[in-house]
């Protein structure tokens, strides 16, 4: 059983960024891989049923289209992208991350899921700032085409909209920002938002309030630690035609 290796650690605006594997003794040694910025668990590959409900929920209210360009706002340790990637409908896959260590461990195979993203065709690191990149004065998602629109926007970068990991994310989850966020999409396109903490009503009517209605999903999980269950959410809205 792996007790504990640091597989990376490099200093960052944000933090020390460090990506650790251990084993995990509640588990029967599971191996485990964790991140974390500064004493801040990031994510855990314990936990990934909310970040893949995340791109559930968000391509399920755009079913029935035959192409699909994704971008994925967070790489994290890479269970969202790898399961937009399950969905056959997908023709693109656009992973924006500000920190690249992370890219260099999918690329470089330190994490499990790297090599799959990879080595798909279909799917693209750029290293930026998602909040920047979606502001009204941004250059969008796609250096190669900056007026690019997508199908689905799927983002799990900050704990949730009130629990950010900056400060200057914080217009982004206003009225403003969702609505310059909202260009971005296609007609009917979805915007999906990850979130560690219960659906905040305060968000929802700003959510309504820009895209005309929202869903927020409630996702439950085993929680080892604590030997019961925990939950995510999962808030989705689609730009209406």
């Amino acid at each position: 059983m792996i007790d504990f290796e640091e597989l990376d650690y490099r200093p960052t605006p944000m933090g020390e960024l460090s990506l650790r594997r251990r084993g995990e003794p509640r588990l029967e040694g599971r191996e485990v891989y964790e991140v974390k910025l500064g004493d801040d668990f990031l994510m855990s590959s314990l936990f990934s049923e909310g970040e893949i409900a995340l791109t559930k929920i968000g391509l399920e209210s755009i079913a029935g289209r035959e192409s699909i360009d994704v971008v994925v706002g967070g790489l994290g340790l890479g269970y969202t992208a790898v399961e937009a990637l399950e969905n056959s409908q997908v023709a693109s896959l656009l992973i924006v991350e500000t920190m690249d260590a992370v890219i260099d461990w999918h690329q470089q195979g330190l994490v499990p899921l790297g090599k799959i993203l990879t080595a798909d065709s279909r799917t693209r690191y750029v290293q930026g700032d998602f909040f920047s990149m979606a502001s009204a004065g941004g250059s969008g998602f796609d250096p190669e085409n900056p007026q690019r629109r997508f199908d689905a926007i799927l983002l799990d970068i900050d704990h949730s909209p009130t629990h950010i990991l900056s400060d200057s994310h914080a217009e982004f989850y206003t009225a403003a920002g969702l609505a310059h966020l909202k260009t971005r999409l296609n007609e009917g396109g979805a915007f999906s938002l990850w979130s560690n903490d219960p659906p905040d009503g305060s968000f929802e009517k700003t959510l309504d309030s820009v895209f005309g209605a929202s869903e927020s999903h409630v996702v439950e999980f085993d929680n080892p630690f604590t030997g019961g269950t925990s939950t995510n959410t999962v808030y989705v809205a689609n730009r209406q035609a």
